[in-house]
């Protein structure tokens, strides 16, 4: 009987804390008596996701679903030659390492797209968060502390330009959202022709530096990879204006946090949202750490994805594609690497 690890599934651990093999009740149903389930080794409340206790869980796995664990060299030797296929649980593909899976004939695939709605909201209310200044209110309210102007007087949207750094299908969702709020929606994406932008009401921007030129707010839907980790640094911030707001729900890689500690001091950021940190708990990292003290920020983990749909149809859609190369020996329909 074939044999799917699932490495690190979030939504098997248990309101106690502890791993619940019962919560696996969709993959059960997709699965049958046709292939064995199994997940990785967890303890003090986590998932290994590297060490000998991970690399020794791989062994024997037809399957292998990941959810933050990384595809490296030392686990695709370990893989090889049982594995047929690799698949990310959630959207994009920097720890899925396509070009080593494709090196050693082991398929892989996301699911880009069951969480396009959740993202686009969760990136809309972080930003009228910061526009609104709800959070230093709701502090400051909430200590006895009531008066209408503390915590800084906010800006009126409408009069105000928003940019998007990237224009994939999370990136079109925010633009409609975005579009009823802000006088106009701005968007920088190498890979998409401004004709698309138009279509969807966007005004395209040829460099990243026009973009933040123009924009009174920025907010990041970009993949990570070579070419935009710390795309958000130092020198890409200077053109800012002075006050902008930045909100990042795609990947931590994207921002170099040195850069928005600093322009988070010296004001040239007037605010900063982000659900996404490396490492994945901003409390691990000093820089990080430093700026969630900063009362101009709102903060989140790594949950921007996360509601009871999208949970269900990521994790069922993900069973769904490993049944369909396990069994038939089909490539998957959905979110295949090239």
């Amino acid at each position: 009987m074939p044999v799917v690890l699932y490495t690190d599934p979030a939504w098997v651990i248990g309101p106690d804390g502890a791993v619940d093999c019962d919560r696996a009740d969709v993959e059960r149903e997709v699965y049958g008596t046709d292939i064995q389930m199994r997940f990785g080794p967890y303890r003090d409340g986590a998932f290994d996701v590297s060490g000998d206790a991970f690399l020794g869980a791989l062994r024997g796995a037809d399957a292998v679903a990941i959810y933050r664990a990384q595809i490296t060299q030392e686990v695709v030797d370990l893989l090889k030659p049982g594995c047929r296929v690799v698949a990310r649980q959630g959207v994009g593909t920097d720890n899925l390492n396509a070009g080593l899976l494709e090196r050693h004939g082991i398929l892989g695939f996301h699911v880009p797209d069951y969480c396009v709605d959740e993202v686009s909201s969760h990136t809309v209310a972080m930003l009228l968060a910061l526009e609104r200044k709800l959070i230093a209110q709701d502090g400051l309210v909430k200590e006895g502390r009531w008066s209408i102007h503390a915590g800084g007087v906010p800006r009126r949207t409408g009069d105000l330009s928003v940019g998007i750094v990237g224009f994939g299908r999370i990136g079109r969702a925010t633009s409609r959202k975005l579009q009823p709020l802000y006088r106009r929606v701005l968007a920088y994406d190498p890979y998409v022709h401004d004709d698309l932008m138009r279509g969807y009401g966007v005004q395209g921007r040829p460099s990243l530096a026009e973009l933040f030129f123009d924009a009174d707010a920025v907010v990041l839907h970009a993949p990570l990879d070579d070419s935009t980790r710390h795309m958000i640094n130092d020198m890409s911030l200077r053109p800012l204006r002075r006050g902008a707001l930045l909100v990042n729900t795609a990947r931590g890689g994207l921002v170099q946090p040195e850069a928005v500690l600093e322009r988070l001091r010296d004001g040239r950021l007037g605010g900063y949202g982000s659900d996404v940190f490396t490492p994945e708990n901003p409390c691990d990292h000093p820089v990080n750490k430093e700026i969630l003290t900063s009362p101009h920020t709102v903060v989140t983990a790594h949950r921007a994805f996360l509601s009871d749909a999208s949970e269900r149809s990521q994790r069922l859609r993900v069973a769904e594609e490993i049944r369909r190369v396990l069994l038939t020996g089909r490539p998957p329909l959905f979110g295949r690497l090239a």
